[in-house]
């Protein structure tokens, strides 16, 4: 069992080395800055900036989350503490079949559905003058907001899965006891069991955030893939994810090109371990907090 462990838990360490050693070659030629911050990839000319690549990932990653979490959070509590046993024992099992579905089925849903809807609503939405939200007057659909909702309805039943069996691992009596003091039932819900189940939450989130970042075909067929910063999310991105897809295995005569998209490679991943850390620390404070409360 000792041996088991530590071979799944060296498996990170192990793929992050590889790929830094992969990546070493372009590392040793290219400055870092010029890798990160520039936003030419012309591979043809020795040109590799994933600066666009970048920031569509944390665009299309950030839409996701900010559809998911309050909906995904919502359900859940009305699921626990309001739905029927009749109507919670109906509606679980179809949140569970969403995470079976593969994600190029949702891919397929996204072009058919998502990205006309998104072409539709772009030029009604693009006379409104919201930064970043009316740039994509003439949006074809295929765009960050398309890849964004996409992603949110397949973090979906992952954070309302895991919520909804926090709520129902809260002892009965800590809800008799709040509601016996006079508090409604959304007063308990709010002040008792947000703050026990807190610490879950956050950490569904995170798994959340981490099944987002690193969707490749349902964001690849949606988002349009085209390498430039969006100015806005009716334009469309090019994620780590899609380029990697898209380009590793061709072309791999090109000096460097293997190790400029292995490197991309070990990017998302570090981007993945920033944020799961930081937000495991932000959860310690929370507990600690908590506690001393």
């Amino acid at each position: 069992m000792l041996v088991a462990t530590a071979i799944s838990g060296s498996l990170a360490i192990i793929i992050a080395l590889s790929l830094y050693l992969r990546s070493k070659p372009i590392l040793d030629t290219k400055p870092l800055s010029d890798l990160i911050f520039s936003s030419t990839w012309l591979p043809s000319i020795g040109s590799f900036g994933l600066y666009p690549a970048i920031v569509s990932t944390l665009y299309v990653t950030l839409i996701a989350m900010i559809i998911s979490v309050p909906l995904s959070i919502l359900s859940a509590i009305y699921l626990a503490e309001y739905a029927k046993e009749n109507l919670r024992r109906r509606i679980l099992p179809l949140v569970d079949l969403l995470s079976g579905i593969p994600p190029v089925v949702y891919g397929v849903w996204g072009v058919l559905t998502i990205v006309p809807f998104v072409a539709y609503i772009a030029p009604v939405v693009g006379n409104l003058g919201i930064p970043f939200i009316s740039a994509g007057k003439y949006s074809t659909g295929y765009s960050l907001i398309a890849g964004g909702i996409v992603l949110a309805i397949m973090v979906f039943p992952l954070i309302i899965s895991i919520t909804v069996q926090l709520f129902r691992t809260v002892p009965f009596e800590v809800r008799e006891a709040s509601l016996s003091m006079g508090a409604t039932r959304w007063q308990t819900v709010k002040h008792v069991l947000m703050r026990v189940t807190l610490p879950g939450i956050a950490a569904a989130i995170i798994l959340g955030f981490s099944r987002a970042i690193g969707e490749t075909m349902a964001v690849l067929m949606v988002v349009g893939n085209v390498f430039a910063v969006p100015a806005s999310v009716f334009d469309p991105a090019y994620p780590l994810t899609a380029l990697i897809a898209n380009n590793y295995g061709e072309l791999m005569s090109i000096p460097l090109y293997d190790s400029a998209l292995l490197f991309a490679a070990l990017i998302l991943m570090l981007i993945i371990l920033l944020f799961t850390v930081s937000a495991r620390l932000i959860l310690i404070r929370i507990e600690r907090r908590m506690t001393v409360g």
